[in-house]
């Protein structure tokens, strides 16, 4: 039976989580065009480095170029925004990131030791101009500070703005669902970056069989959540992002990066704590909640692959390309 979809259906619907979007479309010329973006996902509105969160990330098919996952996955703890964008824009996204949190903490480089800088990527190089490299480092910081917790604007927008998915156009997609326990209500949040998949694939749409000349593509896929989990069982929850991504008909190709990050707004990890030790409350893995939350994780997923081919519009690149609006209802 379905689960119960969150208030706006986006994650946002998990409290204090934050999304903020930067858009660059502008056509230089018949050839060059920049369409491409950021997008920030803050855990909470407090400081991220001293209010860290746990989490633990899940590499489905390693073709990315995702920075920060490694220190993420030893210590189980995120400590900046996770950031998304184009595969040749994870520099410049990591340095603006990492001015954004220099200026908040300034002990950072000297007493706190230095901050993992989350950073996700696709390649939009069909419709972008990607060797351009248009993103700045000033775009990484505009997007976390346009982070709010409002219904998310998805499709082609922030880092969906030059993505394809299932040969129609991509980008950002969001979804909810709502689970129980006892008299406690526990709410999980999915957002992806599309830019995967041919059409012949999809299996929620018959799609007219025509084949456009792209590589393999990439998904980053989100997860957030308000139940009181750790790291290792964070990273049971990015597991299972697998099976809703299967779901839509993804191959999970040889060059494609299919990433998933989870964490927890629950248990918050104090940077600056003295104690040599530390108590959570966590949830169970035997008590049945675990197997609700794993299902949440799993159609969250996929409607939110779905709704970004349902949000997106018709978009011209780079050398005259046009990528269509999926025919999907809303």
């Amino acid at each position: 039976m379905p689960l119960q979809k969150g208030k706006n259906n986006c994650i946002t619907d998990i409290a204090g989580v934050q999304v903020g979007h930067v858009t660059l479309y502008e056509k230089l010329n018949n050839e060059e065009t920049i369409c491409t973006g950021v997008t920030a996902i803050l855990p909470h509105k407090g400081n991220l480095f001293t209010e860290k969160v746990h989490a633990a990330s899940y590499v489905i098919n390693g073709y990315g170029k995702a920075s920060g996952l490694i220190q993420l996955d030893e210590l189980g703890l995120l400590e900046s925004p996770i950031m998304l964008t184009n595969t040749f824009s994870v520099g410049p996204v990591m340095e603006g990131t990492l001015q954004f949190m220099l200026a908040q903490n300034k002990e950072l480089g000297e007493s706190a030791g230095t901050i993992n800088i989350v950073v996700g990527e696709c390649n939009d190089s069909h419709l972008n101009s990607i060797r351009i490299q248009a993103v700045t480092p000033s775009h990484a910081i505009e997007a976390i500070q346009k982070a709010s917790s409002g219904k998310v604007e998805e499709g082609a927008i922030g880092a969906g703005k030059g993505m394809m998915c299932f040969g129609y156009k991509g980008g950002i997609g969001t979804a909810s669902r709502v689970v129980t326990a006892a008299d406690e209500k526990y709410t999980v949040g999915c957002l992806v970056l599309t830019n995967f998949g041919k059409r012949d694939q999809a299996l929620f749409a018959d799609f007219p069989k025509l084949e456009i000349p792209t590589p393999d593509g990439s998904i980053m896929m989100v997860i957030a959540t308000d139940a009181p989990l750790y790291d290792r069982q964070l990273k049971r929850l990015a597991k299972h992002t697998t099976a809703g991504l299967a779901r839509t008909g993804s191959h999970i190709a040889n060059g494609s990066g299919d990433i998933a990050i989870a964490f927890s707004t629950a248990n918050k990890h104090s940077h600056q704590a003295n104690g040599h030790t530390e108590s959570i409350t966590y949830i169970r893995d035997s008590h049945k909640v675990m197997n609700q939350l794993f299902q949440a994780v799993i159609e969250s997923t996929e409607e939110a692959i779905i709704s970004s081919l349902q949000n997106a519009e018709t978009t011209e690149g780079k050398k005259g390309r046009v990528v269509e609006k999926a025919p999907l209802n809303n």
